[in-house]
């Protein structure tokens, strides 16, 4: 396979680069110090999920809560896959936001309130995630961006996936 020189690829050819990235998943410098990757591909279940992707947004690492919400929708259940694909629309939402892209959060922050109320419009099961108040603090995160209320602070401005934790 034709591989263009200077790009970190998998042993499939997939885009893999190994360059360390900050706490919004910004490539970084090559020898720079960045914060650990999420391992991609761990399956957990949906408690697990929901902590560890609270823990990383309370981090203000909203990329990283976005790779866990990955896992969960590519191992689990396809009928939960809205739920979880919602979820991580909101964080990277937030990512783009934090990083000053206020046409692509905005936009991904509507995409994914709208995708995790539909879902639980459905009555299927959210694992305790609080949906409205998740769906609530996107879209006001969306106007207050979108009206030019500046950069969020993506660790301080972290949604409550649970209403108790």
């Amino acid at each position: 396979m034709d591989r263009e020189p200077g790009r970190d690829r998998d042993q499939e050819g997939r885009a893999r680069s190994a360059r360390p990235r900050d706490g919004l998943g910004r490539p970084l410098p090559y020898g720079a110090e960045g914060v650990a990757r999420q391992p991609e591909g761990v399956v957990r279940g949906p408690d697990g999920t929901v902590r560890e992707a609270q823990r990383l947004l309370d981090a203000g690492m909203p990329f990283h809560a976005h790779e866990v919400f990955e896992d969960a929708w590519k191992s689990g259940p396809a009928d939960e896959r809205d739920l979880w694909q919602g979820l991580a629309q909101l964080a990277v939402g937030l990512t783009h936001a934090a990083r000053g892209n206020a046409t692509g959060g905005v936009r991904l922050l509507r995409r994914g309130a709208g995708r995790v109320e539909e879902y639980a419009r459905g009555g299927a099961e959210t694992y305790g995630v609080d949906v409205a108040g998740v769906a609530a603090w996107a879209r006001e995160l969306a106007a207050r961006v979108e009206a030019g209320g500046g950069v969020p602070d993506a660790g301080a401005e972290a949604p409550r996936l649970r209403v108790s934790g």
